[in-house]
C-alpha cells in the first residue's frame, strides 16, 4: 500500500527531504531528520588552518602569560 503525501503538506511540517518514519504502538510517526550539528566541524577548522595566515584574530584578547610562552 502506498499513500501520497502532498508536497505542501510534507514542506508544512518540515519534511523537506526523505523524513525519519517509525512506527510505535500502531503509529506511524514522521519526523524530519536530525542532522549533527556538529558534522563537518573538524574538516571545517582543518580548511580554515589551511586558508589562514595564522595570525590573531582579536589580538587584544590575548592571556596575560602569552609573552612567557616559548616556541
Amino acid at each position: 500500500m502506498r499513500v501520497a503525501i502532498p508536497k505542501p503538506v510534507m514542506q508544512a511540517l518540515g519534511l523537506i527531504d526523505m523524513p525519519d518514519m517509525q512506527v510505535k504502538n500502531g503509529v506511524i510517526e514522521l519526523r524530519p531528520v536530525v542532522v549533527n550539528p556538529g558534522a563537518g566541524r573538524v574538516q571545517g577548522a582543518q580548511r580554515i588552518a589551511l586558508e589562514s595566515d595564522n595570525v590573531l584574530v582579536w589580538p587584544a584578547f590575548a592571556n596575560e602569560a602569552d609573552a612567557d610562552l616559548k616556541g
